[in-house]
């Protein structure tokens, strides 16, 4: 922005200079002109006023002292100089004035003044005065040379001026620039400082307003969350540990498999939660703090979790995997919280039989969830949150999915429309050695 400014106004005086700078320059240069022809007339009147009519018959004339650096004679109507200095026979402008009109004009390198002597209304002589051009020429360009070095000196203190304003203009707005990009790594307390420029200043006011409000919306979720999670955890503890201690006491085999079912439904929602809590925390990225577990045992817990829903609805839940390799490891459960989230939109929004397929791609694996239905909305506005297709969801899922997703360092995305296909991409744990594990 710095150097935009002292463009801009570099231009602007450049266009100046030059507007004025032309004109005067031809200007000075007809004055000084019209001066030193205005000096050869005035000599040579005051010659003519000194020339008696008996000049013709031998009487001797004497003519006043010639222009500086230049000469005046006297020429009879036979163009003959009869006394001072002056070419022999008299040149043009001394025939034109003989005419009766004084005449200014050029012979050679010369300027020339030629003024007509009369007497009795005819002309009797002719006054020539004349100066080298050379000389006025020496003074135009030295008027021209000064009026330059004013144009550069009006120049340099454009760019002075123009550089300091730049600094001034520029300053708040790079700190604003510094402050923003302390929002954007995470720093909510940023707050841009006043300026001496009202505009940027009412600009960095608006900037604080909004940061202030914001980093308060934020910390309302949080604290919404944070208080959720918490108490939903309490109650949830508790009614696992209820289920399990009636587990440990109950022997009636009817309500055994009951009480499992509830106590494995408690467990996957205390998951949940936690899920939900580690993703509304800000700051770097992290993996979960849950362990990995490898792709053949996720894909048995998601097929038994989700078989009977799928039964229920007379659709059927099919799951492969059998390309990928038993040392292949995905966080379990952030995985499983969004394969939950794509089969329950394929139940609630798809149709037919539903497949999970995984596919190895060395250092990432990637999870297909296809049913036989079709996506109708527009693709790219399916993540967003509260969106949703057909008015029987919240729009929260997918959104929900896709910020899991990128919480992994993965990527989901719709990779077909008809049959509806969500891939999920995500790099891979594989054990080099047991219990061990590096990040594919």
């Amino acid at each position: 922005m710095r150097q935009r400014v002292v463009r801009v106004a570099l231009t602007a005086a450049l266009v100046a200079v030059v507007l004025l700078a032309v004109p005067l320059a031809l200007a000075i240069r007809s004055s000084l002109y019209a001066d030193q022809r205005d000096t050869l007339e005035r000599s040579a009147l005051a010659a003519a006023v000194r020339v008696s009519p008996d000049f013709v018959t031998g009487d001797p004339v004497e003519l006043p002292a010639p222009p500086a650096g230049g000469r005046l004679g006297l020429y009879d109507p036979r163009l003959r100089l009869r006394a001072g200095s002056g070419p022999r026979p008299g040149d043009t402008p001394v025939g034109q004035a003989l005419g009766g009109a004084a005449v200014r004009g050029r012979a050679g390198a010369d300027l020339v003044v030629a003024v007509p002597v009369s007497h009795a209304e005819k002309v009797i002589g002719v006054v020539r005065a004349s100066a080298p051009a050379a000389a006025v020429r020496n003074r135009v360009f030295a008027a021209w040379t000064l009026l330059l070095g004013v144009a550069a000196l009006a120049l340099t203190v454009a760019v002075l001026v123009a550089r300091r304003q730049a600094r001034a203009l520029a300053a708040p707005l790079e700190d604003l620039s510094r402050h923003c990009r302390a929002v954007t790594e995470g720093d909510l307390t940023a707050r841009a400082a006043p300026s001496s420029v009202a505009e940027i200043d009412q600009v960095a006011r608006t900037h604080n307003e909004m940061l202030h409000s914001l980093s308060e919306l934020l910390r309302r979720e949080r604290d919404f969350t944070a208080n959720a999670s918490h108490q939903l955890r309490t109650p949830l503890t508790g009614l696992q540990l209820a289920l399990e201690a009636g587990l440990a006491q109950d022997d009636d085999a009817r309500l055994r498999p009951v009480l499992t079912e509830a106590l494995a439904t408690t467990q996957r929602l205390h998951r949940t939660v936690e899920e939900v809590l580690r993703l509304s925390r800000s700051g770097v990225r992290a993996r979960p703090a849950a362990g990995t577990v490898a792709v053949g045992q996720l894909l048995r817990e998601t097929e038994e979790r989700w078989h009977g829903l799928f039964a229920q609805n007379g659709r059927r839940l099919e799951c492969a995997g059998q390309d990928v390799p038993a040392d292949v490891r995905v966080p379990g459960a952030s995985v499983s919280e969004v394969l939950g989230i794509l089969l329950d939109n394929a139940r609630v929004h798809g149709r037919g039989t539903v497949r999970v397929a995984v596919r190895d791609l060395e250092d990432a694996v990637a999870f297909d969830v296809r049913d036989e239905g079709a996506v109708t909305g527009e693709p790219a506005r399916l993540f967003d949150r509260g969106r949703t297709g057909d008015g029987e969801g919240t729009g929260i899922g997918l959104a929900l999915a896709r910020d899991l997703t990128v919480s992994l360092g993965g990527r989901l995305s719709l990779t077909s429309r008809h049959p509806a296909t969500f891939t999920l991409l995500l790099p891979v744990d594989q054990d080099e050695t047991p219990g061990t594990g590096t990040l594919g």
